[in-house]
């Protein structure tokens, strides 16, 4: 078992049912906020028992399984040094859908430029472009450079979570994959958090509408970013974001302290 500051003093049966809530909920959470349709019970039984639950469509069962087989992936990565390798191997692991299409890369950095529409502070509809491909590849070992960097810190709580919000705010900008970037940036800001002795942190589909005005707000105000300003432009306070993910925090912390109390029944 993968062993975590947070499960210290906690029996293995306990430690063993607290991974499997938080694999659960961190599945459920990341991948609902993508469209999925199966329920929190529904997720546990398919990632568990390997079967498929009646009505839900394939692709649904197949996201679960792939972000639970991601998070494997990812808390095995958090003693190594995070290389584009290791992005690869998580966007092959999300990615289970079957695509043979030259510009929708599995594993790779996308091929074409991509972006959203959104509406501003003042209604107004703007479009909001994402780094360009040829930009992608410079701008990410930015990013994972100061993945990595933070990662070396042992980080108060506080920190930790501010962590989060500047890597995953970073990696939606870049939105370097043609999909899955979402998933992908709710793994990967985690680690900072993990490494320093805390659970992992997950968003509801309750939070979704706060969540991504939250995003677009933020990439509105600092424009399309390029390998000439770099993933952090200059721009406004990211307190409002990290206020948001604060409140977020509190599901997984619910489930930590939990697992403290029950094992606390048995001294």
């Amino acid at each position: 078992m993968t062993t975590f500051a947070f499960l210290d003093g906690l029996d293995k049966d306990i430690q063993s049912s607290l991974i499997n809530q938080l694999r659960d909920l961190w599945t459920h959470t990341s991948t609902t906020l993508e469209g999925n349709t199966l329920s929190l019970g529904e997720t546990k039984f398919v990632i568990e028992e390997g079967l498929t639950v009646s009505g839900k469509p394939l692709k649904d069962h197949q996201e679960v399984i792939g972000h639970a087989r991601a998070i494997d992936i990812l808390y095995d990565l958090i003693n190594k040094k995070i290389t584009e390798e290791s992005l690869f191997t998580l966007h092959k692991a999300i990615q289970t859908e079957v695509v043979s299409d030259i510009f929708k890369p599995q594993g790779d950095w996308k091929k074409e430029p991509n972006g959203t529409y959104a509406v501003d502070s003042n209604g107004k509809q703007v479009f909001i472009d994402y780094a360009l491909p040829a930009d992608v590849p410079g701008l990410m070992q930015e990013w994972i450079a100061e993945l990595n960097s933070i990662s070396k810190q042992s980080l108060s709580i506080d920190e930790a979570v501010m962590a989060y919000c500047q890597l995953h705010l970073g990696f939606v900008h870049i939105h370097p994959f043609w999909d899955g970037n979402g998933r992908m940036a709710r793994l990967l800001s985690n680690i900072p958090l993990l490494k320093s002795g805390f659970p992992p942190l997950v968003i509801s589909q309750e939070d979704r509408r706060e969540y991504i005005q939250l995003l677009a707000s933020y990439q509105i105000d600092s424009g399309v970013i390029s390998a000439d300003t770099g993933v952090w432009p200059e721009t406004k306070s990211h307190g409002e974001f990290e206020n948001f993910c604060m409140r977020a925090y509190r599901a997984t912390l619910e489930l930590v302290e939990n697992a403290k109390a029950q094992q606390k029944k048995r001294v």
